[in-house]
This record gives structure tokens, C-alpha cells and sequence, in this order.
């Protein structure tokens, strides 16, 4: 075989070789070195319970996948490729389905075969060729590095998600069904026997009424109660505990009191069906606040073989703070930050419903304790679970809440853009103090009652954005008022908050009685609750618009520009009238 390659193309030399090479030698004259042992190409997919970055693609799938949100979470189930950040099954048939993802190319091959020389390249064969000894080079220093840098194979809509921040087509997810949570989740929560179940209830601390998960948490409080009667009993009895995780805390005030944010957390949820917390935890993900212990309790109460799952509502931060989770455990161990140990990668985006099905994170826990991220329960009481992409980025709040406080008598209201409005009907007193926790990014309007109507018609997709345009007013729903009776004791600080899921908060401050009425569009809840946070700003809004943040901003570069063309115009009217001065002392 060697004669004949000397006489024919490259182009047909290179089959010739790498066949020859990658095959069993059968010619006596061509046999291995007896130290060294030719290897068979080996190659790797994802291991189903597995969310680690691979050496190649998924297999392909059929064509015929079933449209599912079950995830990875249970070991019965076939071993289908599942997207590393959002759970979904994965397919490279169809981009129109569920999962679809583009196959990248295999250049781990041209590093394997970077060894291999062009025959007619060499002036001379080897001299372990002609002693028939075959030396066979190791690759692998050079697999491990390219496999260091690789980056995990996901579906196309979370490549979306993170490099571009939003979906291109909405309507291939909404293929996918509902997430049924009782038959995936909650089976294995209620259920007598099994592994130990530690239920990981993540709640937003800027939106507590609105994120908290209050049909779980009535799930799990009752199957505790349960279980734990059976336990007495001497019957098989698990006991779910339940460890609750506000999220995002440093979008709170820093002069809030730990000490009476405990307590208030504690009573909503109570109010909000948790009958018992095991433990109580303040985390923020951005900040790394309050993960080092939150992770020591998790590992401690999940044991060696239990079962831990990351629930809360859509956007409540779960994968956001798992993959915090995921880095803090690898540093502890050694992680250097260029080659990890423990590897997560769920997607993060500020959009609800980024997870679609439910991902087992791989190395947090020890022994065989799992770790699940689920997809974010949707609640329809939310407002932004009804807006668009654009409408949510102004919503959703992602920076410290300040304070936005007025002083205002009986007759007059307030709207938070043309999403919800306050109404003082009466007062005991001649004023209240009113303050306004939401994102920045909303403008705000404070006149009298009597012109609310005229706003809605006027200024609703206009001045006051989100709903935006006119047709986006019409499409949120009806209009509906609930009234609320109020009472204080101090100016000095709010009583009672009335907050709207989704949006923010009214804090009420008063010394007396009030009557109000709010308004908001219709199946958003409406919750009155203690004040969260008790302070107002020292400077008060004053009547008619407060514009927004973006708004503001928009405004300073239209000054501007409006300033420099004026400066522009004036200083070639003076040039002209110098000019003219010019011509008249040369006459």
C-alpha cells in the first residue's frame, strides 16, 4: 500500500491513510509497537441526569419527539438529550418545534488528526514506519483543552435568551403544554415514602404577595401535617421541609431593619398558607449575600440521598440564584474560576417562564442528593404575565427602590403609570402621605378625581407607559375599582401598604382614617398588608406628571439638541450681521 501512495493524487491519499490507520492492521509487516495500544475513537453525549458541557452534540431525535416539560427529573425516564438551560427536549429536525438546536461543527477531529503529515509532504518515511513499528500519537492534552473552553450545547431559544435577551418566536413555546406541577412535583412531594424532599420555596423580595407560591405552599404545608401524623403512628410518614428563600434583598432599602423584615416575612407566610418553615433565608444572587449558609442548610437537611426542588413563580429569580449557588459550592472547593468542577448552566433572563422544564443540577449536593431547578409557576394575578416584552422591561424592577412620596387630601388620586391608580375618597384628617414603591422606569401622576376619567382617555399609552400605545389599553382589559379602609397611628411613617402583583406598592402613612379606592385592570390582585417598608421621601412629588427615568432622559437629549441647534442659529445670525456691519463701512 505504501508503493501505491507514492504514485497516486493527494487527494486520494488521505482516505487511503487515515482508513489504514483507524482500522485493525492485519499485515505482518505493519504491526503496533507491543507498548502502545491504538485507541479507538471514543466520543460523548449528555448523560440524562447531566447538565455538564460535552465533547460533542446531542444524538439526533426523532422527528416525533413528544412535546413534554418533564424534563430530567426522573431517573425512569428515557434517556433523551435535554437542554441544559431550560430542560426541553432537545431536536435538530424541526425549528419550528420545541428544542430545536443547530449541531455545531466537529473540529474536535481536526485536532485529533492534527498529527497526521501529507505523505507527498515528507521526503522520507519515518523510521519506526519502515522498522513496521506504528507509533500512535495521544491526543488527549489536546481534547482536554479544546473541552476546557467548550461551551455547553443548548436549544436555540435559550441561545436567544442570552445573547440577544428575548425569544424570535414566542409561538414555538406556547407548543408546549402547561407544566403540571401535581403530577411531576407533587406526587413526589406527598407521597409517604421515598427519598427525603426539601422544598427550596424561592419568593421575589420586591414582589412578596405577587411571587409567593401559595398553592404549593397549602400542598406541602398539608402533606406535612399528614405525613407527620402517620409518623407518630409508627407509620411510613416523609415529611417535606420547607426552606424559604427571598430573593433579590438588595433591591430593598439598606436602612431596612433585618430584624423587622424577619417578622414581616414570617407573618405573610403565614397569611399565605405556610404553617411551618423549617428555615428562613435572605439571599441575593448579584451580591453573593447570605448563599454560604443558605447552601450549609440545604446539604444538611437534604442528607445523602434526598431530593431538593427549586419552586417559585415565573422571573422569582430560581435559575438566577442556582447557578450562584453552583459557583459559590465550586469555590469552596478550589474552583479557580478557568476550569470548574461544578458546572450550571441555566439560562438567566430578565423575561418570565425561561425554564420550560425541569433541570437537574449536577456536583452542588454530596453523595446522591439531587438538586432540581422547576419551570416558574405562572400566576395570573401578576400584570406582567399580560404585557409585552417591552412593557416588562419597564416594570420589572432591577435596581434599589427609592421612595416617591406625596402629600395629598381627600378628592385627589394617584396613577403609577396607566397600570393602577389610587383614589382618597375620605379622610378623617386633612392629609395622607402617600408613597410609591416601583421600578423608576414608571411615570407617575397625582391631580384630582374628578379628571381620572379624562386620563384613561388622553394619557393612558401616551404619558403614562406601560399600557404602550392606545391599542394596548384596550387589549389589558377592563378597568376595576376595590375599595380598602385604612387606619394609622403615626405621620412619621406608612401603616399599610396596598400592592398590586406584578408592580409595586402604595404605603399609606396617616394618623386617623381613610377610604380609598384602587384601581387596576381586572384579575390582578389587590393585597392590603402591613407596611414592608415604613420610611418616605424627605422631598414630596408635587402635583401633575413625574416622568420616568427613561423619560427624563429622552427630554435631556431633546433639550440638548434643541439647545445646540438654537446656539447654532445664533451664532450665524451674528456672523450675518457682522458681515452686513462690514459692507456698510466699506460704502
Amino acid at each position: 500500500m505504501l508503493s501505491r501512495a507514492r504514485n497516486i493524487s493527494q487527494s486520494k491519499l488521505k482516505p487511503i491513510f487515515h482508513e489504514s490507520f483507524l482500522t485493525k492492521i492485519t499485515s505482518p509487516h505493519l504491526q503496533l509497537h507491543p507498548t502502545k495500544a491504538l485507541k479507538a475513537p471514543t466520543t460523548s453525549s449528555f448523560s440524562f441526569f447531566s447538565s455538564q458541557p460535552t465533547n460533542t452534540a446531542p444524538p439526533p431525535l426523532s422527528s416525533s419527539l413528544a412535546l413534554t416539560r418533564d424534563g430530567n427529573y426522573d431517573e425512569a425516564t428515557p434517556k433523551l438529550t435535554v437542554c441544559p438551560g431550560c430542560g426541553v427536549l432537545m431536536q435538530d429536525t424541526n425549528p419550528k418545534q420545541p428544542g430545536y438546536f443547530i449541531r455545531p461543527s466537529q473540529n474536535l477531529n481536526k485536532v485529533r488528526k492534527s498529527h497526521l503529515v501529507h505523505v507527498a509532504n515528507e521526503s522520507e518515511f519515518s523510521n519506526s514506519l519502515k522498522k513496521g513499528g506504528l507509533v500512535v500519537f495521544e491526543a488527549e492534552n489536546e481534547t482536554s483543552e479544546v473541552k476546557k473552553h467548550e461551551k455547553p450545547v443548548v436549544c436555540a431559544r435559550c441561545h436567544a435568551l442570552r445573547h440577544y435577551g428575548k425569544v424570535k418566536d414566542v409561538t414555538v413555546e406556547n407548543l408546549l403544554p402547561d407544566f403540571d406541577f401535581d403530577h411531576t412535583v407533587g406526587r413526589k412531594l406527598m407521597s409517604a415514602s421515598g427519598a427525603r424532599s426539601v422544598v427550596l420555596m424561592v419568593v421575589d423580595a420586591a414582589d412578596f404577595d405577587g411571587s409567593f407560591p401559595r398553592k404549593v405552599a397549602k400542598m406541602v404545608s398539608d402533606t406535612a401535617e399528614e405525613n407527620e401524623r402517620a409518623w407518630k403512628e409508627g407509620k411510613s410518614g416523609n415529611v417535606p421541609r420547607v426552606v424559604l428563600v427571598v430573593t433579590k434583598i438588595d433591591l430593598l432599602p439598606s436602612s431596612l431593619s433585618p430584624t423587622r423584615f424577619e417578622h414581616w416575612v414570617r407573618q405573610r407566610a403565614r397569611e399565605d398558607g405556610i404553617s411551618k418553615i423549617t428555615k428562613l433565608h435572605f439571599v441575593s444572587a448579584v451580591k453573593n449575600w447570605g448563599l454560604k449558609s443558605l447552601i450549609d442548610d440545604v446539604v444538611d437537611l437534604a442528607g445523602k440521598r434526598g431530593n431538593v426542588w427549586a419552586i417559585g413563580a415565573q422571573n422569582a429569580g430560581k435559575s438566577t440564584l442556582l447557578n450562584a449557588i453552583a459557583k459559590s459550592v465550586d469555590a469552596g472547593r478550589g474552583g479557580d474560576g478557568e476550569e470548574k468542577n461544578i458546572v450550571s448552566h441555566l439560562t438567566e433572563a430578565p423575561v418570565p417562564g425561561t425554564t420550560l422544564g425541569i433541570v437537574r443540577v449536577e456536583g452542588v449536593l454530596p453523595a446522591q442528593a439531587k438538586l432540581f431547578d422547576t419551570p416558574g409557576l405562572l400566576h395570573p394575578n401578576q400584570i406582567t404575565t399580560r404585557l409585552t416584552r417591552e412593557e416588562q422591561k419597564l416594570v420589572n424592577i432591577n435596581k434599589q427602590l427609592k421612595p416617591r412620596t406625596y402629600r395629598i387630601k381627600a378628592g385627589h388620586s394617584i396613577h403609577i403609570a396607566g397600570l393602577m391608580r389610587m383614589d382618597v375618597e375620605e379622610s378623617s384628617v386633612e392629609s395622607i402621605y402617600v408613597t410609591v414603591w416601583a421600578s423608576p422606569y414608571l411615570p407617575l401622576h397625582m391631580g384630582k378625581t374628578e379628571n381620572a376619567c379624562t386620563m384613561v382617555e388622553k394619557h393612558f399609552g401616551r404619558q403614562l407607559q406601560p399600557p404602550i400605545g392606545e391599542k394596548r389599553v384596550e387589549e389589558l382589559g377592563k378597568w376595576v375599582r376595590k375599595e380598602f379602609h385604612v387606619s394609622g397611628s403615626s405621620w412619621d411613617s406608612s401603616s399599610v401598604d396596598i400592592a398590586a402583583a406584578g408592580l409595586g406598592w402604595f404605603s399609606v402613612g396617616l394618623k386617623g382614617e381613610a377610604a380609598l379606592s384602587v384601581w387596576t385592570y381586572e384579575g390582578v390582585d389587590i393585597v392590603l398588608r402591613n407596611a414592608l417598608l415604613p420610611y418616605r421621601s424627605q422631598v414630596f412629588e408635587v402635583a401633575g406628571f413625574t416622568v420616568s427615568k427613561i423619560i427624563s432622559k429622552a427630554d435631556q437629549s431633546l433639550n440638548k439638541s434643541k439647545r445646540l441647534n438654537e446656539s447654532q442659529e445664533e451664532t450665524k445670525g451674528t456672523r450675518r450681521s457682522n458681515t452686513s456691519e462690514i459692507f456698510i463701512i466699506n460704502d
